[in-house]
């Protein structure tokens, strides 16, 4: 896609995760790979309200360049990017569901949410780290969410949110989704004996699909 179509999608994109509550407020952020450079929400934003023509631009070297001041995050956008070279769009949000077993002090922080249905690890993978708490805007977590990036796709931060990054602007998006509708089930489920997916079934989910 072009930059204006890309700029249109992350809009619309966000206006939808806005409309249907995964994000309040101007919480949240979302940020998408160009040839060179990266758009990403201004700071302080809704996300219901973006302008197209107002998103942030910054250069390969995450600097700003045009469009309003960038979202005061973009350390933890960098930190995805260079971590994971596959990825091409990154979305931030503080969810409900996934914000609130990010406030779990019981689950285990290497995998906090198991892997109850196929679509979670499809779309989300086989790793959710949990990611130490930092202040809101603290770049000190930069190096940590660097490191959980490594081997993760998508992250929680505790009591904060969840980060996911995807291989496209709407895969990330719908990765995010499914990420908040795996944590509602855990929490629906939380004290049930439940049935997880094997190891062996995870397996074959990722090599077919990736």
């Amino acid at each position: 896609m072009d930059e204006t179509t890309t700029r249109e999608l992350l809009v619309t994109l966000a206006a939808s995760l806005f409309n249907r509550g995964y994000a309040v407020g101007s919480a949240g952020n979302i940020s998408v790979r160009l040839a060179d450079g990266f758009l990403i929400t201004p700071t302080n934003s809704s996300l219901g309200r973006l302008q197209a023509e107002r998103l942030a631009r910054l250069d390969v070297g995450f600097n700003h360049v045009t469009g309003d001041p960038p979202s005061k995050e973009v350390f933890m956008h960098r930190a995805m990017y260079r971590a994971r070279p596959d990825a091409q769009a990154v979305v931030h949000l503080h969810s409900t569901m996934a914000t609130a077993v990010a406030c779990l002090g019981d689950v285990d922080a290497s995998a906090p949410i198991p892997a109850l249905t196929p679509y979670f690890v499809m779309r989300v993978g086989r790793s959710l780290p949990v990611v130490p708490y930092y202040r809101p805007g603290d770049a000190a977590m930069e190096p940590a969410i660097h490191a959980a990036a490594l081997g993760a796709r998508a992250m929680l931060l505790a009591n904060h949110g969840p980060v996911v990054s995807g291989p496209s602007l709407t895969d990330a998006v719908a990765a995010a989704e499914e990420l908040e509708e795996a944590a509602k089930l855990f929490l629906l489920l939380r004290g049930q004996a439940v049935r997880a997916l094997s190891t062996a079934q995870v397996d074959d989910l990722l090599h077919v699909f990736g």
